[in-house]
């Protein structure tokens, strides 16, 4: 059986400049692996390298995930690779109700958490090796849609689609996500603004573990993931029960 390694692992984090993501990154690095992060904003991810504390073993990519050339581009170029993984999501603008949606925000989230993976799937698969993997982020609200998040909710479950499917046809390398719950990172600022921790503190009422998720809880859902050679095809789900409550 070929063990899988993160020491001495090369590994693609997109979205890696902030919330899961830098949160991944900063584990990865601690265990010994190669790690690039790559996101949209060059400002962010010089802030996230200066968070990190500048190590050798990081790198940084300026990339664009509903941008097919710079995702062709970003694979023809970036060396050795053996694990992808991608927190990104735009979700900036899409929580509305049905009659305030606009479609230009609904089509960013599509492009960053559907198109944008596909896309990763069809670069980053021919560079990886037979014992790689592709670690998605999909998300509770595709089991638990709440009023405002109809687009989220379709978009997360067509992902996990689409991680069954490329666990088939890109067999023998391992295809999974992770679908968190509700976690505090920055990305609640754009869902719920100002109430952000009135609206986490009472979500971590209603949960079984009496709170709500911490990025250290995936980044290690995701490093299970990519360590565990019999794992395909897998949603993880790391909520705290929320999909029995």
């Amino acid at each position: 059986m070929t063990e899988i390694r993160i020491e001495g692992a090369d590994i693609i984090i997109i979205g890696g400049s902030s919330g899961m993501g830098l949160v991944l990154a900063r584990r990865l690095l601690a265990e010994g692996a190669g790690v690039t992060i790559a996101g949209r904003s060059a400002e962010r991810l010089a802030a996230a390298r200066r968070q990190l504390g500048d190590p050798s073993g990081l790198k940084t990519a300026v990339l664009d995930l509903a941008r097919e050339e710079e995702i062709a581009a970003f694979f023809r170029d970036c060396g050795p690779v053996d694990h992808i993984v991608s927190t990104a999501a735009d979700i900036e603008g899409a929580y509305h109700l049905l009659p305030d949606i606009q479609l230009s925000a609904a089509q960013r989230v599509v492009e960053s958490k559907f198109y944008g993976p596909l896309l990763l799937a069809k670069y980053g698969a021919p560079r990886l090796p037979p014992s790689g993997s592709i670690t998605y982020t999909s998300g509770v609200a595709a089991y638990r849609p709440a009023a405002r998040g109809s687009v989220v909710a379709a978009v997360n479950a067509a992902l996990e689609g689409l991680v069954r499917a490329l666990a088939v046809e890109l067999a023998p390398l391992r295809i999974n996500a992770v679908s968190p719950g509700w976690v505090d990172t920055p990305i609640w600022s754009f869902v719920a603004g100002d109430a952000k921790q009135a609206t986490l503190e009472a979500m971590a009422k209603r949960l079984p573990v009496g709170r709500v998720g911490r990025p250290e809880d995936i980044a290690d859902a995701i490093c299970f993931l990519i360590g565990n050679g019999f794992a395909t095809g897998t949603i993880l789900h790391v909520e705290g029960g929320h999909r029995l409550v």
